[in-house]
């Protein structure tokens, strides 16, 4: 998937990088709109193409030359979706408590997964290479799932249509790399095609196209997120990057935009390593897999269990971010029991401790409690996530607020707490405990409520006269 093959790049580091990049291009971080984004806390992401059919990797199979292009284009011939079932797809995402969901449109590989048809042109004529049939010229993306598959029908419309009647925002995945292109620049990780100062012409066949593909998504999907990826490989001039974000905007300005424009996005993208401190960005979003793969591979069985996830997701969002949950169909649409139950067991949580996940903000800062924390937005409210089996006295430190009161999220049970070691003449606060009985607390995580005499008010200093 998304430079996954790149760990050294594909970094906290890295993401953050991207959003220093967007605020130096003078673009505006306090759009109005990414409030539901952030209000929203959990997507789920769906990696679907061909390379399901022999459950190989996503476009890098035939980068990093595992096998031949073409053995890896002959997949087409078996994709087949006779399972699909967009509504029941839907149906699962809602019941994940997923609040959005992006789907791969197209991968590196070039595999458009709607009806692509903005690179027609008349008198087209298909001409063979090998066992794969290519369209001279192109002719409605010759690398479609409905031109060369067995499908013959788009895959993304019915998802979103459905996604939609359940309130879930829908997200579209694209690759700017094209590595199947003859007038994209790179074919594998060690062989070019051209340099793009010797062909200036050919790379601007290629802006074409593609920025031909992104027009026609934005008009026939109308996506609420745009989740692109392979900026990597060029600079944000050679793509046109701001002419991009240009032409999506037109066609929908309240549409976000991840950071993997080349610095023109709204947000900032980490994947699979969650960040140690409360990031910078106006917005972020940990990507990462349920499994130890994007795509659906037989032998990735290993999945995150139910409490890893939910402690995986406690933290992100206390540190104010969303987690985008990355999960891969087999070819014929179904996905496995192993992906279905944890899903499952995620929406069961979220459910019963939605207060305490959609629409907070970051908690407190680290140090003052030993697990993650969040806030409702007028921070008159602490929501403590009781970490890695957190039961009996659980301890805030450096809270300068009287606690109305406190009780367990979920039963709604009210919980005794004491202030120890305030002196009366000192200004720095005591330390709170709160006694959270055994058999209140949740089977994954359990997750305390407290309310505050007014906004919260943390003391930062070392203690002392």
């Amino acid at each position: 998937m998304i430079g996954i093959r790149y760990p050294r790049t594909r970094s906290w580091a890295f993401a953050t990088s991207v959003c220093a990049a967007f605020l130096a291009s003078g673009q505006d971080t306090t759009r109005t709109d990414l409030r539901w984004f952030q209000d929203a806390k959990l997507g789920i992401f769906i990696h679907w193409g061909i390379y399901s059919v022999q459950g190989v990797d996503e476009s890098w199979a035939f980068y990093n030359k595992k096998m031949t292009h073409a053995d890896y284009m002959k997949q087409l011939g078996g994709f087949t979706a006779k399972n699909y079932d967009p509504s029941a797809w839907a149906d699962l995402i809602q019941r994940s408590g997923a609040k959005y969901a992006v789907i791969t449109t197209k991968h590196h590989d070039g595999v458009a997964m709607w009806d692509a048809r903005s690179d027609m042109r008349t008198g087209a004529v298909p001409v063979r290479l090998g066992d794969v049939s290519y369209w001279l010229d192109g002719f409605r993306s010759p690398n479609s799932i409905v031109n060369g598959s067995p499908v013959k029908h788009d895959l993304i419309v019915p998802l979103f249509a459905n996604m939609r009647d359940r309130g879930v925002k829908c997200g579209a995945y694209f690759s700017l790399i094209d590595w199947s292109r003859e007038d994209y620049p790179r074919v594998t990780k060690d062989s070019t095609r051209y340099r793009i100062k010797d062909d200036p012409a050919r790379w601007q066949s290629f802006r074409t196209y593609y920025q031909g593909q992104v027009t026609e998504i934005a008009t026939q999907l109308k996506p609420d997120l745009w989740w692109f990826d392979g900026d990597w490989e060029h600079s944000a001039e050679e793509w046109e990057a701001a002419k991009v974000r240009a032409m999506i905007l037109e066609k929908n300005p309240k549409a976000i935009i991840n950071g993997r424009l080349a610095g023109f996005g709204d947000y900032a993208t980490p994947e699979q390593n969650i960040p140690i401190e409360t990031p910078k960005a106006p917005a972020w979003e940990l990507c990462m897999t349920l499994g130890e793969q994007w795509g659906w591979q037989p032998y990735d069985t290993n999945y995150k269990s139910t409490r890893d996830l939910i402690h995986i997701f406690a933290d992100v969002i206390g540190h104010g971010g969303n987690l985008l949950l990355g999960i891969g169909p087999k070819e014929d649409g179904t996905f496995t029991p192993g992906q279905v139950s944890r899903l499952e067991d995620l929406g069961q949580w979220t459910s019963k401790h939605a207060e305490a996940i959609y629409g907070t903000r970051a908690g407190l800062p680290n140090g003052h409690f030993f697990g993650p924390t969040t806030l409702s937005p007028d921070s008159t409210t602490l929501y403590l996530f009781l970490a890695n089996g957190m039961r009996g006295s659980v301890e805030i430190k450096g809270l300068d607020n009287k606690i109305l009161s406190a009780e367990v999220v979920g039963p709604g049970m009210a919980l005794t707490h004491r202030v120890v070691g305030k002196i009366s003449w000192s200004k720095v606060p005591g330390l709170v405990f709160i006694d959270v009985p055994e058999e209140q607390c949740d089977e994954w995580m359990t997750v305390v409520k407290v309310k505050l005499d007014g906004p919260v008010k943390l003391y930062r200093g070392e203690g002392g006269y």
